[in-house]
């Protein structure tokens, strides 16, 4: 991560060519017209961007004083472009982007604290975990805005044929998992299917679940170990696939929309997915595809899954951080995290805006579900490891990889991710 002490001229050079429209500290027409805020969004699905539209003309509407300007960009590359564009003072004053990546923005000193702007009752409307990965140092330097979670997504006529009771509690164990996997798997055809060609991070999001941490501490000072809790799940998937052959293998290489496929032509009865996925099955499923959302997964320590939320976070160095702030408040009201999470079939940070939702959509296939699951997300110690994102690409994909290919066993598995954080946090 750069820092304000490194910038650059040539950063400086192609910022100013390529990023003037995001110049931050917007003001009016020599501080006489009102003020302009712009607002760089990462919504990328036609839905969410008629929503973020809505909800910002809106805004405009009720606050002539005070007009914020959409810049449209996109997930991709967005982290460099961000570096290069506060270290060249070009940045927008409303920044979209997701707590993993924008903590080191904060650590190194870009991003506003947010506490003096965040209502109490909003404060009280985000569970602590979910909170607690906004906050840095004490600091909120993001309000969040949609979360995702971790799901089985069934083919009830599957279940059915192979006479399995289709789980219906407030949450669903692992064990239950594995037990229908074996039973759905016959005549050719597997119990599930799991896109995990990249896995860390679905095996660090569901690790708490198992009472697994992964990290202690923050920055350039986190630790990681490697125990039962962190194990549990990887072994729990070699157990079902080598020791069950419940689970169709190809899927292990590949990604979680790949691994949909086989699950729309009945080849596998399950898959676990993210939880926006919903969406792409209510849209692309076959005719009379019958499909259902099972209960929230429970491990030995319960149903929690680690929070990494989407959140709105403010510019520092904008020159109407107030201003930017209550855009934030009001984006993030109960009735417009309700749109926008609907829009990208998403489950919204504050309790209000779950239940408004659960109101609206809990009769849908799956939905109240998802929405239920987001009861479990918690706080997310890996977003505070400095060099997570490095060793999570370079170390823990490639180890997981070779753990499910059976190249490595479990202890290898745990040398390898702590020794190779040891070599990337140096």
């Amino acid at each position: 991560m750069k820092t304000r002490r490194m910038i650059a001229a040539a950063a400086l050079t192609v910022a100013g060519l390529l990023l003037t429209a995001c110049g931050s500290g917007g003001s009016g027409d020599g501080g006489n017209g009102p003020v302009t805020l712009t607002f760089q969004s990462l919504s990328d699905q036609p839905a969410a961007i008629a929503a973020t539209q809505k909800i910002v003309g809106d805004w405009n509407k009720a606050h002539p004083d005070t007009q914020v300007k959409i810049v449209q960009a996109g997930w991709d590359g967005v982290y460099d472009k961000l570096i290069t564009q506060f270290n060249a003072g070009s940045a927008p004053d409303i920044v979209h982007y997701e707590a993993a990546g924008i903590a080191p923005f904060a650590t190194d000193g870009y991003l506003a604290d947010l506490s003096q702007y965040l209502p109490e009752a909003k404060r009280a409307d985000i569970p602590k975990g979910v909170l607690d990965s906004v906050t840095v140092d004490g600091k909120v330097i993001a309000v969040p805005t949609e979360l995702q979670s971790y799901v089985v997504f069934a083919n009830k006529t599957q279940l059915q044929q192979a006479g399995v009771t289709i789980p219906t509690g407030a949450t669903m164990s692992w064990d239950q998992l594995r037990d229908i996997a074996k039973a759905t798997t016959k005549d050719g055809k597997f119990g599930l299917g799991w896109g995990l060609s990249s896995p860390t991070a679905a095996f660090v999001a569901l690790a708490p679940g198992f009472g697994g941490k992964y990290f202690e501490g923050t920055g350039d000072k986190a630790q990681l170990s490697v125990g039962p809790g962190e194990q549990a799940l990887p072994q729990l998937v070699d157990a079902m696939a080598h020791q069950d052959h419940s689970i169709l293998p190809v899927t292990l290489t590949q990604s979680g929309t790949k691994a949909l496929a086989p699950f729309y032509a009945g080849q596998i009865a399950m898959t676990v997915q993210g939880s926006y996925q919903a969406a792409n099955i209510a849209k692309d499923a076959p005719k009379g595809f019958d499909w259902v959302v099972l209960p929230p997964l429970a491990g030995s320590a319960g149903p929690a899954q680690a929070a990494n939320p989407q959140t709105l976070s403010v510019n520092k160095d904008s020159g109407h951080v107030k201003e930017a702030a209550e855009f934030v408040d009001f984006f993030t009201s109960t009735e417009n995290l309700a749109a926008i999470n609907e829009a990208d079939a998403l489950i919204p940070p504050t309790t209000s805006a779950r239940q408004a939702l659960t109101t609206k959509l809990g009769g849908k296939n799956g939905w109240r579900e998802i929405l239920a699951s987001g009861e479990y997300l918690t706080s997310a110690p890996y977003l505070f490891a400095g060099k997570y994102a490095q060793w999570k690409d370079t170390v823990a994909t490639p180890a997981y990889q070779q753990f499910l290919g059976q190249k490595i066993d479990a202890g290898g598995l745990a040398k390898q991710l702590e020794d190779g954080w040891k070599s990337v946090s140096k």
